[in-house]
């Protein structure tokens, strides 16, 4: 069985050992992170697994891969104002809405991409469309401007909407919105993102 063969039914197991080698159990090799950041390139799922406690360890992983990729030069994705931004949700009460939201942003800006590549490469000959590139990034900023208006519940800054009321004693203190409340929001804010970018996407297309 070939590793493409492999892969296409579960993912390929790394294993890291204490010495901070990874070994690719499919291809039977060590490899790097360089390796690991192309794997992920070709859309070859893996996940790695510390070789002594057997704990997954993927997310660490793929961190190291992102900041080895924005020490490149000429690599970075990251700004500045993000990094600050992002860290300052840890331990913040939504620090779990964040990364579902971030998930759907990035499957947002993905499904877009090809839209941007073939205005970049060729679909318009030696003319590179700074203007068409300016409108599809003013419609993805609209898209999402209008997808955040969804969270105005939470910070009770809906336009013309009296602040929530206070929790009440039978809640035990907590407000009476519940988690299951606010997954439900988070799950609409996912569909809303996914109908403004088929439609706008589809008036960019135009």
């Amino acid at each position: 069985m070939t590793e493409d063969s492999g892969s296409a039914t579960s993912p390929i197991t790394i294993k890291k050992y204490a010495n901070r080698r990874l070994y690719n159990t499919a291809t039977s090799s060590y490899v790097t992170l360089d390796h690991l950041c192309q794997m992920v390139k070709d859309g070859q799922d893996f996940v790695v697994y510390d070789a002594k406690t057997g704990e997954d360890i993927t997310r660490t992983v793929l961190t190291q891969i992102i900041v080895e990729e924005e020490q490149k030069s000429g690599h970075n994705l990251l700004p500045i104002g993000f990094l600050r931004q992002l860290i300052g949700f840890y331990g913040d009460n939504l620090q779990w809405l964040v990364p579902r939201y971030l998930e759907a942003s990035m499957q947002t800006f993905s499904r877009n991409q090809d839209q941007f590549r073939s205005y970049m490469q060729g679909a318009f000959g030696n003319f590179f469309p700074f203007g068409r590139i300016e409108e599809m990034g003013k419609q993805n900023l609209a898209m999402l401007e209008r997808a955040m208006q969804m969270w105005t519940p939470f910070t009770g800054a809906a336009a013309g909407k009296p602040p929530e009321p206070p929790a009440d004693e039978a809640s035990g203190g907590r407000p009476p919105e519940t988690i299951r409340d606010l997954q439900a929001r988070v799950d609409a804010l996912q569909k809303q993102l996914e109908a403004l970018s088929s439609r706008d996407g589809g008036k960019g297309g135009r």
